[in-house]
């Protein structure tokens, strides 16, 4: 056929979040993982301090992981979980339970972060107009918060680029401001100890629009796509206040912080802060299968189907729901996580963490750094003009010296498997150090 591409032509695949020309000019390839390291075609070992996305947490190509892939594939491909169900859905929806705060142990399955928000969306709407409180429609998201490219998500996220093509999106909607502050905050180790009283702005958008049109907040514990943003101490506790006060259900999406990041299973459970509604995603089961997850209260689940007034109490699901492989994939996850230790192993690696990052403090462009758990944020001072340009060099320049970073706008993001050791930590750093040093 005329229209035939090259065997191996880079242009068939759009990438996503990509400067596709950039890239397919000079592209970036890796063919293998294993533990702490990805594998250029030349057998390069790249050390990943990104969790690929956030997302491997538990390291690559686990045995046990990958074992437990091949036995589904081989035992149940697929089955649909509309009117039919197979037994390790049920058993890693009970797992999960388990890890999650008390009574907040009711799980709709999804395939990614992004349907987790929109369906914890719907879920909050649903439920709402299930106990007869129908104006009670609008949700409420964050500036610089980042919930996937879903209708939903996207209209409740903060992030310009994101949103400005893409029309009018999704109705109802308003945003409170995020919490950080660099001019009061800069270098700070954990939590800052200023900002608690941005969770007040809630109470503005309370007297502008009514508590009884409100249905829902949704904020990340702590944001990670728009640059590592650490929430500031007392401010979720506040938060959570504000929405208790007000009849609003509160949304964690803990796409990012879920499975042991912050050092305890959520982020709900590191804040002592009880959400109404979870999502969660990525690591779920290392990323090896796509999946993701909501996890409502009994309250919320037991309203919406005791007063349904038809068979199907939740008019919502994908044809991936529960996916056999998935789920066997996320069983075998949670049992190497416990196995390993990895989330006590976070919590204990934290401060060397903490202090081989802000060593970083006197490197050259470096004007903030931030911290929590395993997450790492160093921001730099942009260029005149050419905003991101630093970052995108850091990024390009780390890669050939073989150490695997994230950059968002012109904020270095780290976040690696918590298998990594101290050793590799120092391996990341000293790389970065040595990056930003020949950069003008």
């Amino acid at each position: 056929m005329s229209n035939t591409l090259r065997p191996n032509s880079l242009d068939a695949f759009w990438m996503p979040f990509t400067p596709n020309r950039a890239f397919k000019a000079d592209p970036r390839m890796l063919v293998r993982a294993e533990g702490m390291h990805y594998y250029t075609p030349d057998g390069r070992p790249v050390l990943d301090g990104t969790s690929g996305l956030w997302c491997v947490a538990a390291g690559h190509a686990q045995p046990k992981i990958v074992a437990a892939i091949q036995r589904a594939a081989a035992e149940l491909d697929y089955a649909s979980s509309f009117n039919l169900g197979h037994p390790a859905a049920f058993e890693f929806a009970n797992q999960l339970g388990g890890l999650l705060p008390d009574r907040l142990d009711r799980i709709v399955f999804t395939n990614s972060g992004s349907e987790s928000a929109d369906t914890a969306l719907k879920i909050a709407l649903a439920y709402q107009r299930a106990r007869g409180k129908p104006n009670k429609y609008r949700l409420i998201g964050r500036e610089r918060a980042y919930h996937g490219v879903n209708f939903g998500g996207m209209t409740v996220g903060g992030i310009t680029k994101n949103r400005v093509n893409f029309g009018p999106m999704v109705s109802g909607v308003d945003h409170l401001p995020h919490p950080h502050d660099i001019t009061r905050n800069a270098f700070s180790r954990g939590q800052p100890a200023n900002g608690a009283e941005y969770a007040d702005a809630l109470e503005r958008l309370v007297a502008l629009h009514d508590a009884s049109t409100i249905a829902a907040v949704i904020i990340e514990p702590v944001a990670g796509s728009t640059g590592v943003l650490v929430p500031p101490q007392a401010y979720l506790q506040r938060l959570r206040e504000l929405c208790t006060k007000h009849d609003i259900l509160l949304i964690f999406d803990e796409v990012i912080t879920g499975f042991g990041r912050l050092g305890a299973p959520f982020a709900a459970q590191y804040f002592d802060v009880r959400p109404d509604i979870i999502t969660m995603a990525k690591a779920i089961n290392n990323a090896t299968v796509p999946m993701g997850a909501v996890a409502a209260s009994r309250e919320i689940h037991d309203a919406i189907v005791n007063n349904s007034d038809t068979p199907i109490e939740l008019f919502h699901g994908y044809t991936m729901s529960g996916h056999p492989l998935a789920c066997a994939a996320g069983l075998a996850t949670l049992e190497v996580f416990r196995e390993q230790r990895l989330f006590e192993r976070a919590a204990e690696l934290a401060p060397y963490w903490e202090q081989s990052l802000h060593a970083l403090r006197d490197a050259r462009h470096v004007i903030d750094i931030r911290n929590l758990g395993l997450i790492g944020g160093i921001e730099l001072e942009p260029r005149p003009g050419k905003p991101t340009q630093r970052a995108l060099e850091t990024f390009r320049a780390c890669f050939e010296k073989g150490v695997l970073i994230r950059v968002t706008g012109d904020i270095i993001a780290l976040s690696p498997p918590l298998i990594i050791e101290k050793q590799q930590i120092d391996q990341i750093v000293d790389t970065i150090r040595g990056v930003l040093q020949t950069l003008d």
